[in-house]
This record gives C-alpha cells, sequence and structure tokens, in this order.
C-alpha cells in the first residue's frame, strides 16, 4: 500500500476511536504516582476538548494531535483516570483553519460542565483570535503544535495559555544556522502573509543581529492562492538580489508550489531551502511529486520517533500501530503532533489531579506546578511555572530530511 493509503487508513480507524477510553495494556512511567491502577471508574468523565483543523486540505496534523491524546488518555484511564477513578474523554471539533469557527468551537467548549482544557491545533491566526475568549471564559488552552511566539507571549495576567511546541523565534535562527552549514551567507525569506509569517521574519531579522557572516537580501510575502508563475517570480526575485538560500515559512500547499516550480529549474539555479515545520502537517512528498528527494529542503522539527529507544517511546509506537494501523516509527505522520499532544496529555492529568477538582482555574495554577517527570519528547523539570509556559526550549530544537518512504530523518551535525 502507498503512503497516501495507508494515511487514509489511518484516518479511517482515527475517526472509529473518537470515544477512546480503552484498558492500559502496559505500566506507564508518566503518570502520576497518586493515580490507581485498577482502571477509571464509572463516574462521570472529565471532558477535555480539541479544536483542530480537521478536514483541511493534505493536513495531517490535526489527526497527529488526536492520535497523541487517545494514546496518552488510554494510558491514563486505564491506570485509574483522575480525581480518584474518573475517566478523561476527549470531544473534537473542526475549525477547518477558519478563526471564526474556532472562537464558536471555543465558546461550546467553555460552556460544558466538568471540561478541564482545550488543546488547539497547527495554525497560529486561528489560536491567536481565540485568545480574548480564553482569557474570558478562563478555559486553560494547551498547544501542542501552533508556533507564533505571541501566543504565549500575551500580554494576559493570569495566562491560560500553555505550549508545549516550538516557537518561532527558536525555528528561525535554526534555519538560518542549517542554511550557514550549507554554506549561505545570504539567505531570501519567503512567509507566509499571516501573522506566522511576519513573527517569524522579525525572529530572523533578531537571530541575525550577532551573526556577521550572514545577512537577509529580502523578503517575499507568498499566500495561500499563489500560482506556480506569481510564486517563480517571488523566487527569482530574490534569487536575483543574490540569496544563496531561502528561508521558507509556508504549508505543505503553498510549499508545494514553490518546489514543484524549482524542480523545473536547471540543479545549478536550485538554492537550498530551511523550512518552518507547517510543511509536515500535510503530505509534502505527495503533492510535490516526481524528483522531491533532488531538492536540497530540510526542515525544522522538536522530536523525532527514529533513534528514540527508550521504553516511552516504544510504548507510544505499539500503542500508535495498535490503534491507527502504522507500520512502525518511520510510518507515523506528523510525528511532532502525536508526540507533543502525548505528553502534554499527561501534564494536564496530573494537573487535574493536584487540583483536585474541574474547576478551571484551580487547573489552570496546578498547570504551574505539576513537578518534575519524564516525559516522551524530554524531562520536564517541570512542564510549566508561573514565570514560564513554555514547557520546551531551544535546545529541543532539530533540523530534519524526508527519506524516500516520506520519513522525516534528523540530521546529525558533525
Amino acid at each position: 500500500m502507498n503512503f497516501m493509503g495507508r494515511l487514509m487508513g489511518r484516518r479511517a480507524a482515527l475517526r472509529a476511536l473518537s470515544g477512546l477510553t480503552a484498558t492500559l495494556s502496559s505500566a506507564p512511567a508518566l503518570l502520576a504516582p497518586q493515580r490507581a491502577w485498577a482502571g477509571a471508574t464509572s463516574a462521570a468523565p472529565v471532558l477535555v476538548g480539541l479544536d483542530g483543523e480537521f478536514g483541511h486540505a493534505s493536513s495531517t496534523s490535526a489527526e497527529a494531535i488526536k492520535q497523541g491524546l487517545l494514546i496518552a488518555l488510554e494510558e491514563i484511564n486505564g491506570a485509574g483516570g483522575v480525581l480518584g477513578g474518573r475517566s478523561i474523554r476527549l470531544i473534537e471539533r473542526a475549525n477547518h483553519a477558519v478563526p471564526a469557527r474556532s472562537v464558536a468551537n471555543l465558546n461550546e467548549f467553555a460552556a460544558m460542565d466538568d471540561l478541564v482544557a482545550v488543546f488547539c491545533g497547527r495554525f497560529s491566526p486561528t489560536v491567536l483570535e481565540v485568545l480574548p475568549l480564553i482569557a474570558t471564559r478562563k478555559l486553560p488552552l494547551l498547544d501542542p503544535w501552533a508556533a507564533a511566539d505571541a501566543i504565549v507571549d500575551n500580554g494576559q495576567r493570569p495566562n491560560y495559555v500553555f505550549r508545549l511546541s516550538l516557537r518561532d523565534s527558536w525555528a528561525a535562527p535554526a534555519m538560518l544556522g542549517h542554511l550557514g552549514r550549507r554554506g549561505v551567507t545570504r539567505a531570501g525569506l519567503m512567509m507566509l502573509n499571516t501573522s506566522w509569517g511576519r513573527g517569524t521574519k522579525l525572529a530572523a531579522e533578531r537571530a541575525l543581529v550577532n551573526r556577521r557572516k550572514q545577512s537577509i537580501v529580502g523578503t517575499q510575502w507568498i499566500n495561500w492562492d499563489d500560482s506556480e508563475e506569481s510564486m517563480a517570480a517571488k523566487y527569482q526575485a530574490l534569487v536575483d538580489a543574490g540569496a544563496e538560500g531561502i528561508v521558507l515559512t509556508a504549508n505543505a500547499e503553498e510549499a508545494a508550489v514553490l518546489l514543484k516550480h524549482m524542480l523545473r529549474l536547471p540543479k545549478d539555479r536550485r538554492v537550498p531551502v530551511a523550512s518552518h515545520w507547517g510543511v509536515t502537517g500535510g503530505d509534502l512528498p505527495k503533492l510535490v511529486g516526481a524528483g522531491f528527494l533532488d531538492l536540497d529542503l530540510a526542515v525544522v522539527q522538536t522530536y523525532s520517533f527514529l533513534g528514540d529507544n527508550s521504553s516511552i517511546a516504544k510504548r507510544v509506537v505499539t500503542a500508535h500501530q495498535r490503534l491507527f494501523g502504522s507500520r512502525g516509527p518511520r510510518d507515523i505522520a506528523s510525528p511532532v503532533g502525536v508526540a507533543h499532544a502525548y505528553d502534554l496529555a499527561h501534564v494536564l492529568a496530573r494537573a487535574v489531579d493536584l487540583a483536585g477538582t474541574t474547576a478551571r482555574p484551580t487547573v489552570r495554577d496546578a498547570l504551574e506546578r505539576t513537578g518534575a517527570f519524564q516525559g516522551l519528547v524530554r524531562r520536564y523539570a517541570p512542564a510549566f511555572t508561573a514565570a514560564r509556559h513554555e514547557a520546551l526550549d531551544e535546545g529541543n530544537v532539530i533540523m530534519c530530511r524526508y527519506a524516500a518512504d516520506g520519513a522525516l530523518e534528523p540530521i546529525r551535525r558533525a
């Protein structure tokens, strides 16, 4: 079966598992110590929401986040649930990457009794739109993907947003650093014309303040509906300005338009591309097609199942194979979505137990003091504090390349 066929099979399996609260098959290291091991009882479940870009063309990110949540919730519920035996139940809503739809979904979630938090999806503009609502409804928002700095740096006190993911201000230096190792001293920026792209541009400019050997020759703004002709003109404008490499902030659909154009060029007119991770939220190799691996393309990531031989990674991969039909770690689409959501669900469960209630302000406060524990992505000591609502840091950022089977392989640095 080809990659797209396997992906469709996994999506079908995922839809059938919307209410998963299956029994735990092995003892998880992540669970809070006070949680019983007898399995969750029939008491009313604690609810968590997922507002994701389900149904967005070629996207795999919302599905990956859901997969990570369901794997974690299976463990948590099999180990006794939270609050003395209550299971955690996931409720999803699709926003189709439309901010107004996300606002409607968050209002619906806020009206639900015993719903303690909402997980968001990949698109930063959609998340930024709901921040005022999150504050007024006192609804904790857990971010396993969207990278705009302003999502967490929102100026709200108390801050109801907690992120276990990348920040644009970490991604930009990583992309420029990769290009520097490829010998690129003059970089061009191709930025999606959204708050995400504008934030990445600002982060790239700040990253070069202390890098005298690199410079930015120009910025081209790209749009969701850019034609290949338009994308070609923007690419050529940067090359004509002296760009030896491109920093790209785009989703898979826009990136595919650019990369297909580059494949039509002679090899000596193709420059290296370092891309933000939005491209990994869809099936980029499939969208680009033949010749994709001939391109010099690297993408930002924060975690890879490849090479992780920890017991937690093995357990998550095994559960993913059983629940969603993957064939192993190389076959997990949008792996950071799975990994981040998995760890973030365990952080939330610890916070709910610590809070001793489903009252959202109390759960919010507890998220800042969940204590140290070993997660899949890293050891958290702790995940969040009152002064820090970012669970990861720049040390978690890596660059990856696509392999022939579609897997993202970390680039090993000398």
